[in-house]
């Protein structure tokens, strides 16, 4: 698939097949986000592939009715990046660490799987962030959700660039 493409037609999906995504695709999508930009290579993403004692935990942590969401789809990735304390290098690694999930999201959509990016609340609470692994000195940017796709998504309506592009003299 052609990096335009894959660009125009990922989409969010919550329904998912039952198969968990395998290792070696993990790694591989995983290897692809240490290819985000970020200033001074400070590589402050973090992720965490949640196994089933994990992933029990989490659920535990969540309450019964959040639980449930938790189990859309059959894998699950804790992302967070490592904050330092300093804002303008913090912001600047959130954008990276945003860029590279991203990259994990649309790179799972190049290999025919389906991803689901969003931030539980769970996981802006100490027990999820502990059942989840994420440090003190870790700010979550989400949980992502892979798998096979139960279904076909048609593309939203966009916004036209004339709308949020600006040409300056």
């Amino acid at each position: 698939m052609r990096l335009e493409e894959a660009i125009r037609t990922r989409r969010t999906h919550k329904a998912f097949h039952a198969e968990p995504v395998d290792r070696e695709t993990l790694d591989a999508l995983l290897e692809l986000a240490r290819w985000a930009p970020n200033h001074n290579l400070t590589n402050p993403w973090r992720f965490r592939v949640l196994g089933p004692d994990a992933l029990e935990k989490l659920k535990q942590a969540a309450g019964p009715e959040a639980a449930t969401k938790l189990d859309r789809a059959p894998t699950l990735i804790v992302a967070s990046m490592v904050e330092t304390g300093d804002a303008v290098a913090d912001e600047e690694d959130l954008a990276a660490a945003a860029c590279a999930v991203y990259i994990v999201v649309l790179a799972a959509h190049g290999r025919g799987l389906a991803g689901y990016w969003r931030t539980p609340d769970v996981l802006r609470h100490e027990p999820g962030r502990t059942a989840a692994g994420v440090g003190a000195d870790e700010r979550v940017l989400g949980l992502i959700h892979l798998g096979r796709p139960r279904q076909e998504r048609p593309a939203p309506e966009r916004l036209p660039t004339a709308e949020y592009v600006t040409y300056l003299p």
